[in-house]
């Protein structure tokens, strides 16, 4: 059972659960924190399963993982960064899994000047690319893209009213401005806004409040498994119109909590969640069925998570920069090694991953676009690719 305290992996060693010493062999180090503990755990989890997934050498230089748990926690997430760059000396810190650890761990990539790839969603993790925003990067979608895909789909289904129930925290006001921007633009007024905690045991009286709104159809946003909260309860006190959830939702996990409220919720997700359903045309298929197959093969068949995914991503991002910045003749471990290596995520061109092509650039430190997003609905417990939403 992972704890609060930290975990250090060395994938080189084979381990994954248990703390080992340092192996002096590897020149390069990728630190990694993850919320393997506490609400966001359904997303650290498959994040922290994959990065015994990702490459081992790189261009004759061995790289070895290391990674710490936050618990989900903001200020863990800060003292794991600092402990990464400070005491291990890697060269690149992936993570953390929630929006709140990773807006916080930005300044301190910046002061470091520590190339940083998160693993979260909001898009003010990256924006705007200047100050200390230039040594960071994400791998999942913008929310802007996803909200965007939401209200097309609302307007095709008639939604012309719609009620938000979403996190008391940089996540749920992170969405709740982008829908309600993304909502007008469709002639969809948003007519009643709720809050909760992630730790949060009951979202009755919310509840009743949308539910008096009357309207035509209700987001969740929020990320994880305390999504089901709002959405169980939505659904045992009988409301009939469509429930739609962010792609924090993606999880299996999810599922699995929720049971049959979740049937016929919507989201719109990355490509990975739905990978065999989609068809052989899509730019993203091989490369999320990669992933999966590899990520099945070690934890089992059913048990692909798109968070794993942008772990994943992450990582491939790293091992396709590695080689561009040896080539500068700079040396792991040193800040001109660091600098380069910032320098060539950047410059990632046409780079199919799990979830998506990246194109970075100087001004787009997230680099994906349509290419990276899918409509899904739950049927009969399972995601189903949604290709006319």
């Amino acid at each position: 059972m992972f704890t609060k305290q930290s975990l250090r992996l060395s994938v080189l060693a084979g381990a994954v659960a248990l703390a080992l010493p340092l192996m002096a062999s590897a020149q390069i180090k990728i630190g990694v924190t993850v919320s393997a503990t506490g609400p966001a755990a359904s997303l650290g989890i498959p994040e922290r399963n994959t990065v015994v997934l990702l490459p081992t050498e790189i261009d004759g230089q061995k790289i070895e993982y290391i990674v710490l748990d936050d618990a989900t926690d903001t200020t863990v997430a800060v003292k794991n960064m600092r402990k990464l760059i400070t005491e291990d000396k890697v060269d690149v810190v992936l993570g953390t899994s929630a929006t709140p650890g990773s807006l916080a761990m930005v300044d301190v990539a910046g002061e470091t000047k520590t190339p940083m790839i998160s693993v979260a969603a909001n898009a003010k993790i990256v924006e705007p690319v200047e100050g200390a925003r230039e040594w960071v990067f994400k791998t999942p979608q913008n929310d802007q893209l996803m909200a965007s895909a939401l209200a097309d789909a609302m307007a095709k289904q008639g939604i012309k009213t719609l009620g938000f129930i979403g996190y008391a925290d940089a996540y749920g006001e992170g969405w709740l401005n982008v829908i309600v921007e993304a909502a007008k633009a469709k002639g969809i007024e948003v007519v009643a806004v709720e809050r909760y905690g992630r730790t949060d045991t009951s979202v009755t009286g919310q509840v009743l409040k949308l539910m008096a709104a009357k309207p035509d159809g209700i987001l969740v946003g929020g990320s994880g498994t305390p999504v089901a909260l709002p959405q169980s309860e939505l659904k045992s006190r009988g409301y009939k119109g469509i429930m739609y959830q962010t792609h924090g939702a993606a999880n299996s996990d999810v599922l699995r909590v929720c049971g049959k409220d979740c049937n016929d919720m919507i989201l719109p997700a990355g490509p990975l969640l739905v990978a065999e359903q989609l068809p052989d045309s899509h730019p993203v298929k091989k490369s999320a069925l990669e992933y999966k197959a590899k990520y099945e093969a070690k934890y089992g068949e059913g048990t692909i998570n798109t968070f794993g995914g942008h772990l994943w991503d992450a990582g491939i991002l790293v091992s396709t920069a590695i080689p561009v910045a040896l080539k500068t003749g700079a040396k792991p471990g040193t800040p001109e090694f660091r600098q380069a290596l910032r320098d060539a995520i950047e410059q990632t061109k046409d780079l199919a991953v799990s979830q998506g092509v990246f194109n970075m650039s100087p001004s787009d430190h997230a680099g994906l676009d349509e290419r990276a997003r899918v409509m899904v609905k739950v049927v009969d417990g399972k995601w189903t690719y949604q290709p006319d939403l």
